[in-house]
């Protein structure tokens, strides 16, 4: 019979073995991944639990916002904000952090998390997922505020995402590469499914808006291009393309199966590096994504080295199989240099 490790025990297993993870970021872990248990069985339910919709507010955004978006916003608060692991945590669904309540002992750490990443499906009933990053607090600060946050994705501690569709998996790294866990739903806990998870450097697979593609930028028109053109055009192969509009389920395929992930840059808000927010979803999944032999750009430089300013700061995100990645970062420098 094959072994099957819990999460709880694999966390326990890497602290003792390799200390890897401190005591007090495995039970934060272990906290995060109960509350990602409780929105699942929101998920689950469905209309049954009066949960789809809009809640008829927006959030920081401006964003209009689902029931399961607050829901699952306030389940992760509530999970973890008396556990003694955190000092404050900061939301996409909130303008600014939350810090630990002084009824409750705070801790060394700082979590951030989108908490429903996905929101347009959760009422198509197609896959939606919590992505969250844990930061150390700088050492020397007293009390905490905003600007301990904005620390470039290297510092990250941890990162991982639980998607909810299928099956419910949790997607962790802390650092020493990527591991997939199932939730048993008849046992209640996480089980590890995948260890040491890869992705492949070449690829045949991308993952973009096309509806978009005439606000796009020239170099992402021509990568496009390019793949569109397939056996016939000069990438001499056939490309297949995937759009889920939920970035918790396109990078999870990727981290499944290779491919890459473009949430471009696009003229009709020039003024905004992007769509996606670097904090909540491009430093996580560009940790987890790094982790499994991936890369991950804003189509010019790595996200992990980029200077957070702005607690809800927006990024163009490039991200999964290696070569891929490079390829269109190239384009873009090459088209910045000619005009330079």
């Amino acid at each position: 019979m094959t072994r099957r490790i819990s999460l709880t025990q694999y966390l326990i297993e890497q602290q003792r073995e390799h200390g890897h993870i401190p005591q007090e970021l495995r039970l934060l872990i272990e906290v995060v991944a109960r509350a990602c248990k409780r929105i699942a069985i929101s998920v689950n339910k469905g209309a049954l639990g009066e949960i789809l919709g809009s809640a008829g507010s927006e959030n920081v955004q401006g964003e209009v916002q689902k029931k399961l978006d607050i829901i699952a916003n306030e389940v992760l608060i509530e999970a973890n904000e008396w556990g003694g692991h955190l000092a404050a945590m900061a939301s996409e669904e909130m303008e600014g952090i939350y810090v630990v309540p002084n009824r409750y002992p705070q801790g060394e750490y700082l979590l951030m998390f989108d908490p429903l990443d996905g929101s347009s499906n959760i009422d198509v009933n197609v896959s939606i997922g919590t992505i969250f990053s844990v930061l150390k607090k700088p050492e020397g600060s007293a009390g905490v505020s905003e600007s301990d946050f904005l620390q470039p994705g290297s510092s990250q501690a941890a990162a991982g995402y639980c998607v909810y569709g299928p099956q419910t998996t949790l997607v962790l790294t802390v650092g020493d590469g990527v591991v997939m866990f199932t939730l048993d739903r008849e046992q209640g806990s996480f089980v590890l499914t995948e260890d040491q998870v890869q992705i492949p450097e070449d690829t045949k697979e991308f993952a973009i808006n096309m509806s978009n593609m005439r606000h796009w930028d020239t170099p992402m028109k021509r990568y496009v291009d390019e793949c569109l053109e397939g056996s016939t055009g000069v990438r001499g192969k056939d490309f297949n393309m995937r759009w889920i509009a939920s970035m918790v389920a396109d990078v999870h395929r990727i981290l499944t199966r290779g491919g890459v992930f473009m949430y471009p840059w696009d003229k009709r808000e020039p003024n905004k590096a992007g769509k996606l927010r670097l904090m909540y979803e491009a430093n996580p999944m560009a940790f987890l994504v790094e982790q499994a032999g991936g890369a991950a750009t804003n189509a010019r430089q790595r996200i992990m080295d980029l200077q957070p300013t702005q607690l809800h700061q927006r990024v163009a995100v490039v991200l999964g199989s290696k070569n891929e990645v490079a390829q269109i970062t190239r384009y873009h420098l090459e088209a910045e240099q000619q005009g330079a």
